[in-house]
């Protein structure tokens, strides 16, 4: 926005040097961006904001810096030559959309000679950049300026039936613009028409056939307000932004049109016309004054210091609020209609920082009372699975929570999906039961992009119907593999993902959550190959299940390799309570190992041994595991060779040749009644 400083000094007796001006303004947050000299005066360009409408002429301008200054404010003499006619008699007024038009009012100036604008408003127009066009375009575009409220002259003479009627247009209608351009309206277009056609595209543009030319005497000053919305909408429409427009968009002071339409009849007068008397005001409903409760205490606490009473009644009056002291410290605030910015307590306390000096305010921050954290012992496991996934090679991908029934149906969750009332796509109109899905499709994706290798795990919400038919969700973790696994090493090639490994990191994350008493047993399910798969178990109940993907269902994702997948139901595995931590030094005194291996029926599973070997309880016995597992000849048929490694250990002594003897006859007596195992030929431990 161009501010004239010679202008300014219609309202306010300014004597300050251009730097300080221009450091006043920047204090209050009106920034400058710059300024030029203009002949005798200087030009400031101001940076304003959307919200501040009322400093989008001088009058508005010179406001804030007579509050800044501590100046009077003075408002301008409009004296009126007024003729005996009344303006009822020479024009009616009718507004069809009160909604879009609040307040319209109108003046008539008859006599008019149209001639050259004097020197001086010559001159006021060309430091704002306009080039003079005549005295009433020229008294126009100087009330805009001067006051921030855009008003429009009719040739009166032109206006058919003398009646302005305030609507939208109607089909078909078009409009011959002041510019030359033919603009075609459309019926949101709010338009000011008279009895048989527009006359103007209303708050936008002036149209041609009702414009001031040299053979006008009488003149219809409109001073309205519209719809920000409505103008918006229209200038955009049309591909046209005004002076008149970009104010109107920004919400004028409802209040001010009669005030706009007196200064231009009085300036008019001056070229020899005669006012019409009595303001036509057509104003439906008119607003209501915004009231705001502003308290010191509040002051205080927003700005960290004390400001003095007077200092605030003294500063908001200037601003043009009504200030009314309800209680001590306590005061009840009219805000003016040009302050659309003005909504709460907090704006006020704004506006008096501005005035009192942001430079004022100590930066002291205040003090912060540190808060313990929230334990939250989900968020802990989750967090230290994710860990345990990264540690075992798998990367974490996110997917989108939505399925497609087809694929859905692959998976045989046994639950019932949640249908999608609005879905984004037919492909994404369920919520998923399973996250193996999303990493199927994750697969196929980076094993077309040449990955030879793919580990990938997602932790998220998986969604069901419940039989009564209310929703649940379940906090799921599942993980995949397919094709070489690891880093390649200069001691050995990378390995393929298989059966093993993937069961390994189940075990793993089991461990990690205290829950190492878990079991796999087998299982048959359309997902996976048969013979190919195991569910977990905890407590007597299935928490998830692994395997190797059924070919049908990667035929559906295009995979042709093997995938390895698994899934856990963290939400049944956080409802179990997990095994207590246990802390114990380490020993001091060497471990002892002894391999043993046995013959055993073949249909025997590892697990089963363990949970007899556990059973014993031997306190000596610190870890044992599975080193080979052998059959064929010379092994009987039916039958194969296991081989153990025990390692034993006493946390007070070094253990004896006798001391472990005796524990390796009691794992061997109790294997020989689970299983009628024998020790493979050339084993004893007789000694």
């Amino acid at each position: 926005m161009k501010i004239s400083v010679n202008w300014l000094k219609d309202h306010i007796d300014l004597e300050v040097d251009p730097d300080g001006l221009i450091d006043a303004l920047n204090n209050i947050g009106l920034m400058v961006g710059g300024w030029e000299a203009f002949e005798d005066d200087i030009v400031l360009d101001i940076e304003t904001y959307a919200n501040r409408p009322d400093t989008l002429g001088h009058r508005g301008i010179a406001r804030e810096i007579a509050v800044k200054f501590g100046l009077p404010f003075k408002e301008l003499e409009l004296p009126l030559d007024e003729s005996s006619l009344e303006t009822a008699d020479l024009v009616d007024i009718q507004i069809l959309n009160e909604d879009l038009c609040p307040r319209y009012t109108g003046l008539v100036v008859k006599g008019v000679r149209i001639e050259s604008s004097p020197e001086w408003l010559q001159k006021r127009l060309r430091s704002m950049n306009l080039k003079p066009v005549n005295n009433v375009v020229d008294v126009s575009n100087y009330v805009l300026f001067a006051t921030a409220q855009p008003i429009h002259t009719f040739d009166l003479g032109k206006i058919a039936g003398n009646r302005i009627i305030v609507r939208k247009a109607g089909k078909g209608e078009s409009l011959l613009a002041l510019d030359g351009s033919l603009l075609e309206l459309d019926s949101e277009m709010l338009v000011i028409a008279d009895e048989s056609k527009p006359v103007a595209l209303a708050g936008v543009i002036g149209g041609m056939d009702s414009s001031v030319t040299d053979s006008t005497t009488d003149i219809f000053i409109e001073s309205a307000s519209f719809h920000p919305g409505s103008i918006r909408s229209s200038a955009k429409k049309i591909g046209l932004q005004t002076d008149a427009s970009y104010r109107f968009e920004r919400h004028t002071d409802i209040a001010f049109p009669p005030l706009a339409a007196k200064m231009a009849a009085s300036l008019l007068c001056r070229f020899g016309g005669k006012v019409s008397k009595g303001l036509l005001d057509v104003y439906p409903a008119p607003a209501k004054t915004k009231t705001v409760v502003l308290r010191r205490h509040r002051i205080r606490g927003l700005l960290g210091l004390d400001v003095e009473d007077g200092f605030v009644v003294e500063t908001l009056e200037s601003l043009g609020f009504l200030v009314e002291e309800k209680q001590p410290h306590i005061w009840q605030l009219k805000v003016p209609s040009f302050r659309i910015d003005i909504e709460r307590e907090a704006d006020v306390i704004e506006e008096i920082a501005r005035f009192y000096g942001y430079d004022k305010i100590p930066t002291q921050l205040p003090p912060m009372e540190e808060l313990e954290p929230i334990h939250d012992e989900r968020r802990n496991r989750i967090e230290s699975l994710r860990q345990v996934m990264f540690h075992q090679g798998y990367d974490e991908v996110v997917n989108l929570s939505f399925t497609h029934p087809e694929e859905e149906s692959l998976f045989h969750t046994n639950r019932r999906p949640v249908v999608i009332r609005n879905p984004i796509s037919t492909r994404a109109s369920l919520l998923r039961t399973t996250l193996s899905g999303g990493l199927l499709q994750n697969i196929a994706w980076n094993r077309n992009r040449g990955a030879e290798g793919v580990q990938l795990f997602e932790m998220s919400k998986t969604y069901y119907r419940k039989e009564n038919d209310s929703y649940g969700e379940d906090e799921t973790l599942a993980f995949a593999a397919t094709g070489l696994v690891g880093e390649d090493h200069w001691q050995g090639a990378r390995i393929k993902a298989d059966f093993f490994s993937l069961k390994g990191t189940c075990e793993a994350l089991m461990s990690n959550l205290r829950y190492a008493a878990c079991s796999f047993m087998e299982l048959e399910h359309e997902c996976f190959l048969k013979g190919a798969a195991l569910s977990i178990h905890y407590k007597g109940q299935i928490v998830g299940c692994l395997g190797e993907v059924n070919p049908p269902v990667l035929k559906y994702f295009s995979i042709k390799e093997k995938v390895w997948l698994a899934e856990l139901n963290l939400t049944r595995l956080f409802a179990k309570q997990p095994q207590p931590f246990m802390f114990s030094p380490i020993s001091r005194f060497p471990s002892i190992e002894r391999d043993l291996s046995i013959i055993i029926d073949k249909d025997v599973v590892f697990q089963d041994i363990r949970e007899v070997i556990d059973r014993l309880s031997i306190l000596n016995l610190e870890k044992y595991v599975l080193v080979d597992k052998f059959s064929g000849k010379p092994v009987p048929d039916g039958k194969a060779s296991l081989s153990f490694r025990f390692v034993f250990r006493h946390s007070s002594k070094t253990l004896l040749a006798e001391d472990i003897d005796i524990c390796q006859k009691q794992i061997l007596a109790a294997l020989r009644s689970a299983f009628k195992i024998h020790l493979r030929e050339g084993e004893s431990i007789d000694k």
